[in-house]
């Protein structure tokens, strides 16, 4: 049966609630960077502003960022990047009373009815994943030719040789508009390829070369030398790997800088919010996201990451949101951060990568 996207319920807003609802309120942002007080904070779901009578869609949101009124439209501003003067839209209710409507329901499927008292109701080690990789499978097919699928990830997927081949596979396959990761997956999938290591042990037979603990720095300390990772590429004849993928695909990526990154790679932001703006342009045309082994990474694309997506034609479309972790905490976390959207697999990152490869045929 082939994969459908569950259709966009909008708002009615020939009802009597929304008919006489005042305008939305709008100030004056007080200086750069900062809201007048009441400002609105956007959430992860749809949003309506009803500016001149009319009912505005924010189309590209964000969370815990503000709604500007600019150009007929509604935009959706950082803190960071608003301007004395702004028109910020001001309001802390959701429900149409102030001109502000959060339209949670969207993509709400039909209510079920369960037991009151039932086990096995939430995402943990013994939860049975068999129907998520089925509809991932399914989703990732239609994504691959439709939507675009944008990747989240630690180094933990280039430490097994089988793992990082399936993740390349799945990249050049097709399965991948976008990667956001750090130095870290980078340098070990550079040294990967390079020297066949990560952190200087073997990615295949786990086996410590001699000094092994020199080969991500000798990897990162080549690439500077070189000037830039395709450089690096080019001259060291590197043939397989996730980064060779990406650069061999046009798959675009973004590796955000730590305070913890040793080099780093010519390529890695060392500004956190250049990093930001340069994951934000990748992240507001993902329609699937799967974030797998990286709790701030992942905690930083779910702030990123509305429930929905607005397409060229006009059509608003779900997006979908996935958490992939060994940990159990690291897979509810999202949740309790507002990214109510989020679906959790607790699995091995390396199983998961290999069982989507297989179950893709890529």
């Amino acid at each position: 049966m082939p994969f459908v996207l569950e259709p966009y319920r909008a708002p009615d807003f020939n009802k009597p609630r929304f008919m006489t609802a005042p305008d939305a309120r709008i100030l004056p942002a007080p200086a750069d960077g900062a809201a007048p007080a009441n400002y609105h904070a956007m959430s992860i779901f749809p949003e309506y502003f009803r500016v001149g009578g009319r009912w505005l869609l924010a189309e590209e949101s964000r969370m815990d960022c503000v709604p500007v009124l600019e150009n007929g439209g509604v935009q959706i501003r950082e803190f960071r990047n608003l301007k004395k003067g702004d028109a910020v839209i001001c309001g802390r209710t959701e429900n149409g009373e102030e001109g502000i409507f959060v339209h949670t329901r969207g993509f709400a499927a039909p209510e079920k009815h369960d037991e009151t008292f039932a086990f096995r109701q939430g995402h943990s080690r013994e939860t049975s994943f068999s129907r998520d990789y089925d509809e991932l499978y399914e989703l990732l097919r239609y994504e691959r030719d439709h939507g675009n699928i944008l990747w989240v990830a630690g180094p933990a997927v280039v430490f097994d040789h089988n793992a990082r081949s399936a993740f390349s596979r799945l990249i050049a396959g097709g399965y991948a508009h976008g990667l956001l990761a750090g130095n870290a997956l980078a340098a070990h999938d550079l040294e990967g390829a390079w020297l066949g290591t990560a952190l200087g042990q073997d990615i295949y037979s786990r086996a410590h070369h001699k000094n092994g603990h020199y080969n991500h720095l000798d990897t990162i300390n080549r690439v500077r030398e070189c000037g830039s990772v395709e450089r690096f590429i080019e001259e060291e004849h590197i043939a397989d790997g996730v980064i060779r993928s990406c650069v061999a695909n046009g798959v675009p990526y973004v590796l955000a800088g730590s305070i913890r990154d040793d080099g780093p790679l010519p390529e890695v932001y060392a500004d956190v919010y250049a990093a930001q703006d340069a994951m934000r342009s990748i992240v507001k045309k993902a329609t699937t996201v799967i974030c797998m082994a990286t709790m701030l990474h992942t905690i930083a694309v779910g702030n990123m990451t509305p429930s929905f997506r607005v397409l060229p034609d006009g059509t608003v479309r779900k997006v979908f949101f996935f958490c992939v972790d060994i940990s159990e905490f690291m897979v509810n976390k999202l949740t309790d951060r507002g990214s109510l959207s989020s679906r959790g697999i607790v699995t091995n990152v390396q199983d998961f990568v290999m069982n989507l490869a297989n179950g893709l045929g890529a």
